[in-house]
């Protein structure tokens, strides 16, 4: 049974009896208590409750902690007053709800009436919004002009929710949306989108596609950051909308009619950024106000809707300090209503983490807020005028209530795609009941708070800072020193830091202050260090000014050598520009069996490094490989890309595909579900060059259901690694300083949940690669950690990840992973049965459970014959071979292997007929030669895994 099914009956079994006095009293199910009776990780638990959620399955209820209920337990049941709290949760179908659009029009008011400013900054914008939509006989393309985040993209659908309310539009059918800045770096593209192509029109045209303005048919068109649409581009839809009708790319023939009504934005100047006579072809314009332009009341209304939004979310009253309401109006600079939007969701988030065991009330004060917010109220005081005038619009305190009358548009750009107070309580739960104080609880949400948030609003250029968990751990004036010596190297050096400078930086300088006011520094010369410094004369002149620095600010005297371990410090911590993830293309024979396994690990591992090509029997191996050129391409990063194939001409794919794009290709054959999945993890988690990702993969035999340690070199192998203590090795420029910093936090990490011994070691980037070997000689080395990654077979962690709040998880991660190998070790698996599940996920006509018996005995039969004993792996590639064989004989469309010969003496030829005669007599199915030869390459890749010759080769090579 699956993980979440499991889940399901365990909820569905303990809470569908649950009476309405029952609920009444808090009854329901949390996490913790569903983890702890399932013995299932507490984040699987949670994330397989919230898809249950989404499948109406089950019910999350209000309150704290959130309980769960099956959902036959509400649905039908009569509430009591105390419980109408549930009613939301019953499961009523949408559209016995009366829409907002309905309940608008009952009121005589239409949608535009209920968006602040429709009677003061806004009016004329929705005068103009309506002329376009209601302009006979089909309304009147527009253009909306506004600076970032000033609500374009909203303003677009509301005027598209409007047409629909109106009849306009047909209310079933969705906005068709396009941002032209998604391939802005390449115009054919984008043009392809927008027109549609023919066939052949460009390199990997090979067939003829609709685009948009087709889709837009009777429908509605939103361009969004029109500008960058090439001039080519805007003369094509101009002339669309002269005439109604257009031209796919690459086809001069065909004209192509629709009836689509145009939305465009920008944030350029439309008489700079675009062609006069495609701005003569948009007769209405609507210009959005800057945020701070907008009237004071609308500010303040534009505020209390945010955080109204916020109360509903969270399901408590919000209460906010009047000087907070005036940082956060202050704190919007460039980002206009999305900035206050981000800092709202910020201030809200940080307040709701202090407000846990206040089950009704979240307060909001200045200490909430983090100090570029705080700087708002500043800000908002420089501007005298504008301060007075919002005054008059607060009271000493702002509440909001969650059951406020608040009328949102469906869609909302800014909308957060997670909800963050349930990610915020939940983890205070678990910090919580594993005994973490308060204090830093704060410290470690207040981080992921930021994470999230930054993540997030990265696209719309929203600032958060990142500095929170290192203030926990240096003083800030160390940061702010930090800061000026990052500006002044990247100056001088005029190349730039990797991302994690601020971290790494700030520990060293803080390390070496303290032993200096200690008296402990090292003056010691190291004549190998200094050979190296004579190769980074740069670097160096570096190190003495921060040595000025440090003596100017802190009257301390540097010594030689520590601005030796700062040169080195900085020539680690330069961005190398390094290429991206390796990137993953699975093909595979069959309709959709390369598309099963690909969607099946994307959804475990949320993965976009990787790509699927299915290749049903009759596909031409041209038009196959087309799609997999196409596919190494759209998923190389600059890493190269990795093949993963199940057999025949998709195994010699690799080598023709690196002639022609120069990206390197490693191809592995045979593949399954699980080496899929390692493969994404691989790519995801680790910071490996393709060439050490391959060789793991050649090795790799599952996580608990391939492993082979029958063969005795192998077990032997296993159990010299496993048998040797474990260690985790912390890196910094000396191997003091910060390097013992580092390994005191894993220390401090390991202690929270290991029981075992793991030894951590901490070492100096001089002859770091002769110092790792000879540790590893001895020991079992889980991961790196510190300020330079030595690219070794082990996950490295960076310093930010190490002190955040995500530090432990990745710590746990690694451990874990160790522990998984010792327990797969010892783990035994039907491997028959595995073969039976995967029978039954990927072939189309073949009975799993009938057939399995028999390609079980198919592979006994060969092994009795050759007196040999298969290994796991090569049995079940032997059985999932066969049955592609036996599917491809009912259809009648074996492949074919003209360029091969069989050798008739070889004793694998002789075992396979001998158990070909079994399928013959079993199934009445004869196996032709031509299928035979592939079965034998099965043998042969057990020793030479590169299959170079099939019947495409030399078709393809061509």
């Amino acid at each position: 049974m699956k993980r979440k099914d499991l889940i399901y009956q365990y909820v569905k079994k303990n809470t569908e009896q649950l009476t309405a006095e029952e609920l009444d009293f808090g009854s329901g199910l949390t996490t913790i208590e569903i983890s702890k009776d399932l013995d299932i990780v507490r984040s699987n638990v949670s994330k397989e409750l919230n898809e249950l959620v989404r499948e109406e399955k089950i019910v999350k209820l209000k309150g704290r902690p959130v309980r769960y209920v099956d959902a036959s337990c509400l649905k039908w049941k009569p509430l009591s007053k105390k419980v109408s709290s549930y009613k939301e949760h019953t499961l009523i179908k949408k559209n016995e709800e009366p829409s907002k659009k309905a309940q608008a029009n009952k009121q005589g008011k239409d949608l535009f009436d209920y968006m602040i400013g429709s009677n003061g900054s806004l009016k004329n914008q929705m005068e103009q919004a309506k002329a376009a939509i209601f302009y006979p006989p089909k309304g009147l393309n527009s253009l909306i002009i506004g600076p970032t985040g000033s609500g374009k993209t909203f303003f677009a659908n509301a005027m598209y929710q409007y047409s629909q309310a109106k009849e306009v539009i047909d209310q079933n059918k969705s906005m068709i949306v396009f941002n032209c800045a998604d391939y802005s770096q390449n115009p054919q593209l984008l043009m392809s989108h927008l027109f549609g192509h023919a066939k052949g029109s460009f390199t990997g045209a090979l067939e003829d596609k609709d685009g948009l303005l087709l889709k837009a048919d009777n429908n509605m068109l939103f361009l969004d950051e029109i500008h960058r649409l090439p001039p080519e581009g805007q003369e094509m839809l101009f002339y669309f909308m002269d005439n109604g009708t257009f031209q796919r790319m690459g086809d001069a023939e065909e004209r192509l009619t629709a009836n689509v009504r145009i939305i465009c934005a920008t944030t350029e100047d439309p008489d700079s950024a675009l062609l006069k006579t495609f701005v003569r072809r948009i007769p209405i314009t609507i210009q959005l106000p800057a945020f701070n332009d907008r009237p004071a009341k609308e500010r303040v209304q534009l505020l209390k809707l945010l955080l109204s939004i916020e109360a509903k979310r969270i399901d408590k009253r919000i209460v906010v300090d009047e000087n907070v309401v005036k940082a956060l109006l202050g704190s919007v600079t460039y980002g206009n209503v999305g900035q206050l939007k981000s800092n709202i969701q910020l201030a809200c988030a940080k307040g709701f983490l202090n407000s846990m065991d206040n089950y009704s009330e979240v307060t909001i004060t200045m200490e909430d807020l983090t100090p570029a917010l705080q700087d708002g109220l500043i800000s908002l005081a420089k501007r005298r005028n504008e301060l007075n005038e919002i005054s008059n619009y607060l009271e000493p305190k702002l509440v909001l209530h969650p059951d406020d009358s608040v009328y949102i548009l469906e869609k909302d750009t800014y909308e957060l795609p997670f909800n963050l107070y349930e990610i915020i309580g939940d983890k205070a739960t678990l910090l919580k009941a594993e005994g973490v104080d308060a204090k830093n609880i704060e410290n470690f949400i207040t981080t992921d708070i930021n994470l999230h948030l930054k993540s997030f609003y990265k696209t719309n250029k929203l600032n958060f800072d990142n500095e929170q968990g290192l203030k926990d751990i240096v003083d800030q004036e160390i940061i702010t020193l930090t800061k000026e010596i990052w500006k002044m190297a990247e100056e001088y050096l005029k190349y730039q830091f990797k991302d994690n400078f601020l971290y790494a930086m700030s520990l060293h300088l803080s390390s070496f202050i303290k032993r200096s006011r200690e008296g402990t520094v090292q003056t010691k010369t190291n004549k190998e260090l200094e050979k190296l410094i004579s190769n980074y004369q740069k670097e160096y002149a570096v190190a003495l000014m921060i040595k000025k620095h440090i003596k100017e600010k802190y009257q301390i005297i540097v010594p030689e050598v520590e601005c030796w371990y700062l040169t080195m410090l900085l020539v680690s911590l330069k961005e190398q520009n390094l290429v991206g993830r390796v990137g993953i293309v699975v093909a595979a024979h069959g309709r959709s069996t390369a598309t099963s396994m690909v969607q099946v690990v994307a959804k475990l591992l949320n993965v976009q490094n990787i790509a699927a090509v299915d290749m049903p029997l009759e596909m031409n191996p041209h038009r196959a490989y087309d799609l997999i050129h196409d596919a190494v391409q759209t998923v190389n990063e600059g890493n190269g890309v990795l093949l993963l194939v199940d057999m025949g001409s998709l195994t010699s794919f690799g080598t023709k595909l690196m002639r022609e794009t120069d990206i390197p290709i490693k191809t592995i054959d045979m593949v399954t579900t699980p080496v899929v999945l390692e493969a994404a993890r691989k790519t995801s988690l680790m910071d490996s060059p393709l060439n050490e990702i391959y060789d793991s993969l050649k090795s790799f035999r599952g996580y608990s259901n391939f492993l082979d340690y029958s063969h005795p070199s192998q077990a032997e192998g296993f159990n010299k690694e496993m048998n040797q203590p474990k260690a985790i090795i912390t890196i910094c420029s000396t191997g003091e300083g910060t390097a013992v910093r580092i390994k005191q936090r894993v220390e401090e990490l390991l202690t929270e949940f290991i029981d075992e011994e793991i030894e951590v070691f901490s070492i100096s980037l001089i002859d770091m690669e002769t110092t790792i070997k000879k540790i590893s000689e001895d020991h079992q080395i889980l991961a790196t950690a510190g300020v330079s990654n030595p690219n070794i077979a082990a996950p490295h962690l960076t310093l930010e990840e190490l002190f955040q709040s995500s530090g432990k998880e990745r710590i746990k991660q690694v451990v874990l992973e160790s522990q998984s190998k010792e327990s797969d070790f010892v783990r035994s698996i039907d491997t028959k049965e595995l073969c039976e599940e995967y029978l039954g996920t990927y072939f189309t006509f073949l009975n799993p459970h009938k057939l399995i018996d028999i390609l079980w005995e198919y592979s006994q039969v060969i092994e009795t014959e050759l007196e040999e004993t298969f290994s796991n792996s090569l049995k079940i590639g032997l059985v999932m071979h066969v049955a592609g064989v036996l599917e491809r004989v009912l259809l009648n469309d074996t492949l074919s292997s003209e360029t091969e010969s069989i050798e008739k003496t070889n004793p694998y030829y002789v075992a396979v007929l001998k158990a070909n005669a079994l399928i013959k007599a079993k199934l009445n199915l004869l196996i032709p030669d031509s299928e035979i030869v592939y079965i034998l390459k099965i043998f042969e890749t057990q020793t030479d895994d590169q299959l170079n010759t099939d019947h495409f080769t030399d078709e393809l090579n061509q």
